[in-house]
């Protein structure tokens, strides 16, 4: 099968709390059910997963709140990790205690069943695509709520349908122009790194290889789910439409512009 040019990386669309991690947490069942229900990224495992020929997806498998696979592995990098929300989350989103102190072994074991696999995955299928392509587009995915939560740093409440993340490293002004005219095609507002920036790249390629282009896409949950259940609303095809178009469209262009090159 041909090795298509770009990498979809879906972190945070799983509501799954393995067995073996439940008496972890200080939260009851409802409780742990509304953390969940607050901090994933619901269906953008539907809204951006694109046919096999366009985009290798790869998805974590387990809910944010047992690993976050999209923060530094050392604490002492990642800026979330001042607010209990680092690698392993100490705190829900509200500042609330989450889980009951690491055990000896219980942060490594962790990191080795969750977060080191995928970021193998991740590498690996942008290895593939480098030697296949000589280049590489991954787009982040992700949702976000329409009001903010106690620990974001924006805390502005009129938020866009839209939010276009980036690196000043691996995000060129020609791809984030790219994408923003295929979002705004079909939805009222986009911005760029509001509510949310940055984009993520393994990190094998981070700042060390330009052939590696990333883009973060966040879709306002607001626009095709009620929040407060976590079901979808009745327009949820025609978004879904939307954003996969908005998506194909990007990696189209993208695979054949003179200015990737």
């Amino acid at each position: 099968m041909k090795i298509p040019f770009s990498v979809i990386h879906i972190p945070h669309s799983s509501i799954i709390i393995p067995v073996s991690v439940r008496g972890q947490y200080l939260l009851d069942l409802h409780e742990l059910e509304h953390a969940i229900l607050l901090m994933t990224d619901w269906y953008t495992d539907e809204l951006f997963t694109m046919p096999q020929e366009i985009a290798t997806t790869v998805r974590f498998p387990v809910s944010r709140l047992v690993v976050d696979p999209e923060r530094f592995l050392d604490d002492s990098k990642e800026p979330m990790a001042a607010k209990g929300m680092g690698i392993i989350y100490a705190k829900t989103s509200d500042g609330k205690p989450l889980r009951r102190p690491m055990r000896p072994g219980d942060r490594s074991e962790l990191i080795s069943a969750y977060y080191i696999p995928h970021q193998e995955q991740l590498s690996r299928a942008v290895r593939e695509v480098l030697s296949a392509h000589g280049r590489c587009l991954i787009i982040d995915a992700h949702s976000f709520p329409s009001l903010p939560f106690p620990y974001e740093p924006e805390q502005q409440a009129d938020r866009p349908e839209i939010c276009i993340g980036t690196d000043d490293f691996h995000t060129p002004s020609w791809l984030v122009d790219c994408t923003v005219e295929r979002f705004r095609a079909h939805f009222h507002s986009v911005e760029i790194n509001l509510p949310f920036g940055g984009s993520l790249v393994p990190a094998e390629y981070l700042r060390k290889d330009r052939r590696v282009h990333s883009i973060m896409v966040e879709v306002n949950r607001s626009l095709y789910m009620d929040e407060q259940t976590g079901a979808k609303l009745s327009n949820f095809a025609q978004v879904l439409a939307e954003v996969q178009s908005s998506v194909a469209q990007l990696i189209d262009v993208v695979a054949h512009s003179e200015d990737a090159e």
